[in-house]
C-alpha cells in the first residue's frame, strides 16, 4: 500500500482509498467562560455526521435586551483537512465574538476524499436549516437575530460561503436573511492558470493546489468544475442583484491572492451591490489560523467587526 497524495504533518492518502490524517492541537469541548467568551459543541446533523461549535459572548456589552448578529464560519484546508477544534479556529472565532459582539457558529463538514464536493455544500447549507430551527430551542441563541446571519471562512470555508450565497438565492427556501459574506483568502481555481501560478518557483503551490483540487472534485471532473471556476456560476442578472454584500480579504504573501482579487472584480462585473476589497500586507496565507492572537489577526477581526456594523 502506498502513500498517492500527501500534505506534510496533515493528511496521507493510499493506494487503496483509506485516508490518516494528523490533526494539529485541539480545544476539546467545554461550556466554561474563558476569555470573554463561552463555547459548546452542537450536533447539527447526527446521521451524517455534522457537527459545529458554538460562541457566545460571556457578557454582551449591548445588555441582554439586544439581539445580535449571527456569523455561521466554515473553516479552510482544501476541503481536505481542517477541524472547529484545532486550535487556531477556537481562539480566532472565540475572540472575534468578543470583539464583534456575535453569536458565531463554527461548522464541521465531512471532509474530502472520502466525501468529495458538492457535499461540503450541502452539509454546510444544513447549517443554516438548523440555526432556523433551533433559535427556539437552544438558550444559546436566544439573543440571535436571524436578519442578520452573515457568512464567513477562509481558504475553501470562504469558496464555501460564496456558494451557499448562491444557493440560497437559487433554492429561495433559506429561512434566514444573509446579510453578507465575509472571505478571508478564498479558494478558487480553473483549468487555466494565473500570472502567479505561472510564476517562476511557484511550482511546489500549484502542485499542493492540484492535489487538493484532485481530491476534492468529484471524479472524472476538471478544475473547471463549478465548486473551483467561480466563473460558471449559473445566475441570471436579477439573481446577481440579490447576492448579498461582500468583503474579500486577501494577504500580500499569500499564493492565492490573484485569486481572490480577480473574484472581487468578478462579482463588480456582475452588478453586486456592494463588493469590497482589503490586503493585508507582508502576510502569508490564513496567517490567523496560525497567529490567531497576532496584532494582523487582531486587525482583521476589527475590519471584519467594522462590516458587520456597517450592515
Amino acid at each position: 500500500m502506498s502513500i498517492i497524495a500527501e500534505a506534510p504533518g496533515f493528511l496521507q492518502v493510499f493506494s487503496d482509498g483509506s485516508v490518516k490524517r494528523f490533526d494539529p492541537e485541539i480545544v476539546p469541548a467545554s461550556t466554561e467562560s474563558i476569555n470573554g467568551h463561552k463555547f459548546k459543541d452542537v450536533i447539527i446533523d447526527s446521521s451524517k455526521p455534522i457537527t459545529g461549535r458554538l460562541f457566545l459572548p460571556s457578557t454582551p456589552t449591548q445588555g441582554f435586551s439586544s439581539k445580535l448578529p449571527v456569523v455561521v464560519y466554515f473553516h479552510g484546508g482544501g476541503f481536505c483537512i481542517g477541524s472547529t477544534t484545532w486550535l487556531g479556529y477556537h481562539h480566532f472565532l472565540g475572540d472575534f465574538s468578543v470583539a464583534s459582539q456575535s453569536i458565531v457558529l463554527s461548522v464541521d463538514y465531512r471532509l474530502a476524499p472520502e466525501n468529495r464536493l458538492p457535499i461540503a455544500y450541502e452539509d454546510c447549507y444544513s447549517s443554516l436549516d438548523w440555526l432556523s430551527h433551533q433559535v427556539r430551542s437552544e438558550p444559546w441563541l436566544e439573543q440571535a437575530d436571524l436578519s442578520r446571519v452573515f457568512l464567513s471562512g477562509d481558504s475553501a470555508g470562504g469558496n464555501i460561503a460564496h456558494h451557499l450565497a448562491i444557493k440560497a438565492i437559487q433554492n429561495k427556501t433559506c429561512n434566514v436573511k444573509i446579510k453578507g459574506l465575509l472571505l478571508i483568502h478564498p479558494y478558487f481555481g480553473s483549468e487555466k492558470r494565473t500570472e502567479n501560478e505561472m510564476a517562476e518557483g511557484e511550482a511546489g503551490n500549484v502542485a499542493s493546489n492540484d492535489m487538493f483540487w484532485g481530491l476534492s472534485i468529484p471524479e472524472g471532473s476538471n478544475r473547471d468544475y463549478f465548486g473551483c471556476n467561480f466563473d460558471k456560476a449559473e445566475l441570471s442578472a436579477s439573481e446577481w442583484y440579490q447576492f448579498p454584500r461582500v468583503v474579500v480579504f486577501v494577504a500580500g504573501l499569500d499564493f492565492l491572492k490573484e485569486r481572490g482579487v480577480t473574484y472581487a472584480e468578478f462579482l463588480r462585473k456582475k452588478g453586486v451591490e456592494v463588493v469590497r476589497l482589503v490586503e493585508t500586507e507582508g502576510e502569508p496565507h490564513v496567517f490567523h489560523v496560525f497567529h490567531p492572537k497576532s496584532e494582523a489577526t487582531r486587525l482583521l477581526q476589527q475590519q471584519m467587526d467594522e462590516f458587520l456594523k456597517s450592515y
